[in-house]
């Protein structure tokens, strides 16, 4: 509970027309209700995610990244996915889960300014910016930048599909 909304949904909805298979997990599997009232419906309880089935994982911000960042298996989903070279994205304060799972050494990372020090003091380097993406790490300041972290990693599928052609 506490996702921010607009960051779940539209990302949800963005990978499914990208042709992901998206499967949304919550800590227990029950339906969760986000900052402006809307509730999803999880796919699976994160416990029961085995992460090597997975080629990206998206972090939302809200409340909710502080109670996940505090969950043993969240973090790990994490880092074994860094681990393997697979896409890991944080948006907005998502990039909580990332500082606590080890991630940002060294890296930019976007996100809002109220996690700024967080990331800097965790030896991260906290970037101004819609969004960053440093080798298999991508980051989004905050739902209001989606669209061009979106035009970022699905530049060359979406330009297709405005062709016709995919």
């Amino acid at each position: 509970d506490g996702f921010e909304d607009m960051e779940v949904l539209f990302t949800m909805h963005r990978f499914r027309e990208a042709g992901y298979q998206v499967v949304l997990a919550s800590l227990k599997g029950t339906p969760c209700t986000g900052l402006h009232g809307y509730q999803v419906h999880p796919d699976s309880p994160i416990r029961e995610l085995n992460p090597v089935e997975y080629e990206w994982l998206v972090i939302p911000g809200g409340a909710c990244s502080e109670k996940l960042r505090l969950r043993e298996e969240v973090l790990d989903i994490a880092r074994t996915l860094i681990e393997d070279g697979r896409k890991v994205a944080s948006i907005g304060r998502g990039a909580q889960v990332l500082l606590s799972a080890g991630a940002i050494d060294a890296k930019r990372i976007a996100c809002p300014q109220a996690i700024r020090d967080d990331i800097r003091a965790s030896g991260g380097i906290w970037a101004d910016e819609p969004s960053v993406s440093e080798g298999n790490l991508h980051s989004c300041r905050s739902w209001q930048d989606l669209p061009g972290w979106f035009q970022k990693i699905f530049g060359n599928q979406m330009a297709a599909q405005r062709s016709g052609s995919n």
